[in-house]
């Protein structure tokens, strides 16, 4: 149980801050830079994106691991009814892309519509970014990591739930951290005298940098943490 607890507690570490989506992985640039102006608007996608890849990551693993994995349960029990091979490995794992863009398009439709209704200030700077996180990429690259960990392992490294919400939610908790950190320091480049030919996307891109770098610190953190969690003095 306290291993277990262990590794959820790496999972999220290193999602939030090792392994950063957006600064690490480089997912999820497009509303980083483009709702990064003001820290309230920043922070507001960040929730939104954190909510969105919760649903998201909860959806995918049940569609992976009782539909779309090697040998899923339904589908297994979907092919026998319709008189197929029972020796035959049913694998639906090809579908996941597109099974994984419409979980997240619906998920973010129902995310508008809550936005739109209870805070519409918000839903006004947000503007086309928020239906734009269909696009995200970092949400798409969460479901595919819940995909690498479900489909095609051993039953004893498969993840549970729990691990997918995990990631999921450090995956967002990071983003948002990471989207507000910059939007703080925009703001503060607006009193600044910056040179024209870096004025915009040009400072943006080497503030997003710098900050990529300084997130470099954190390597190691999660192999020293491991450690001593799973020491065999603990």
């Amino acid at each position: 149980m306290l291993e277990h607890i262990g590794q959820l507690v790496l999972i999220g570490l290193s999602a939030i801050l090792i392994k950063n989506f957006v600064l690490y992985y480089f997912v999820g640039i497009c509303p980083f830079l483009g709702v990064s102006r003001r820290v309230s608007t920043a922070f507001g996608m960040g929730c939104a994106v954190t909510f969105v890849i919760s649903i998201a990551a909860a959806l995918s693993w049940i569609f992976t691991t009782f539909v779309l994995r090697p040998g899923a349960p339904l589908s297994t029990w979907a092919w026998r009814m319709v008189g197929g091979d029972p020796q035959t490995v049913v694998d639906l794992s090809i579908l996941s892309y597109i099974v994984y863009i419409f979980v997240i398009a619906s998920s973010v439709q129902f995310v508008e519509m809550y936005v739109r209704k209870f805070f519409p200030p918000l839903y006004k700077q947000f503007g086309v970014f928020l239906p734009l996180i269909t696009t995200n990429c970092a949400i798409l690259f969460a479901c595919l990591e819940i995909l690498k960990h479900v489909s095609g392992v051993d039953d004893a490294s498969r993840w549970g739930l729990d691990s997918a919400l995990v990631l999921a939610a450090g995956g967002g908790i990071g983003f948002t951290l990471a989207i507000s950190i910059m939007a703080g320091i925009r703001e503060e480049l607006d009193h600044c005298d910056v040179p024209a030919p870096l004025q915009g996307a040009g400072i943006a891109l080497l503030v997003a940098g710098i900050l990529a770098m300084a997130f470099m610190g954190f390597t190691g953190v999660d192999r020293g943490l491991a450690a001593l969690l799973f020491s065999s003095g603990a």
